[in-house]
């Protein structure tokens, strides 16, 4: 089958080859003037080089600014000003906690800030970022609102029983917490069977998830009870180059720090 194949790109190729010298005798037929003349060959040349394609080049994205315009997104300086300005010299950054019990809130998210339509056209024009926290210690969302024309925290709301989309690095405890609970043997034990090595750390998953309601479920256990008015995720794993692993009945709550399993 190979030798054929062989033979038949030969063909292939020969054809090819043919058709090529018969398109340049018919060019040089159809040019005018005496065969052979410095003109054909200048023409000739021309045609040749006009049927090959110019090599492309690849352009660099253009910089991005320090600052955006209007309603364009926030700029990778704009963001960073935005988280640090939230911050800077609060209580916030000393007496709230992150996911993993460190100093400090949980960072969210940063967005720019939807225009309030009672500003005036100018204060309007200003760009704002919403940056948005959890503090782990108090179980509440804090968002705070950033002028980043003139530098200053414009306002700053908390709210408690609100549960944004979670974010990787909380994504990232709740599974480590998983593999490291009695609940999570299952979650190992499929592991090995796809992998045929042992599951030790989240970093060997690929993740995702979502916050867990209990208003979604009908029967919900006693340990998860405290869920809304604590951080609770359902874990979607799946492993890297390979299949999903159903955890979808299991619920880390990552403000005790706890697993449970719905029935």
């Amino acid at each position: 089958m190979r030798e054929l194949a062989r033979r038949h790109l030969g063909k292939l190729v020969a054809g090819v080859a043919l058709a090529a010298a018969g398109a340049a005798v018919a060019i040089g037929a159809s040019l005018p003037g005496d065969a052979g003349s410095a003109g054909d060959a200048a023409r000739a040349g021309a045609a040749q080089r006009d049927a090959v394609a110019p090599e492309g080049t690849v352009e660099a994205a253009p910089a991005e600014g320090d600052k955006g315009v209007g309603r364009d997104p926030l700029t990778d300086a704009e963001t960073e000003r935005a988280e640090q300005l939230a911050v800077s010299g609060t209580a916030l950054r000393r007496d709230a906690r992150d996911v993993e019990g460190d100093r400090g809130p949980q960072h969210l998210s940063t967005n720019l800030t939807e225009v309030d339509p009672g500003l005036s056209a100018a204060e309007a024009a200003q760009r704002r970022a919403d940056v948005v926290y959890y503090d782990y210690k108090s179980d509440s969302v804090v968002t705070k609102t950033v002028n980043l024309d003139t530098g200053k925290v414009e306002d700053t709301r908390t709210d408690r029983g609100v549960q944004p989309p979670p974010n990787k690095d909380e994504l990232a405890e709740a599974a480590q917490l998983l593999i490291a609970d009695p609940l999570g043997a299952g979650l190992k034990s499929d592991y090995k069977d796809a992998t045929g090595k042992a599951l030790t750390t989240q970093d060997q998953l690929q993740l995702s998830g979502m916050v867990f309601r209990k208003e979604t479920v009908a029967d919900v256990p006693s340990d998860l009870t405290e869920c809304g008015k604590h951080r609770c995720l359902r874990v979607v794993a799946k492993v890297k180059n390979g299949p999903w692993i159903d955890t979808r009945a299991l619920v880390v709550d990552l403000s005790d720090r706890t697993v449970g399993r719905l029935t």
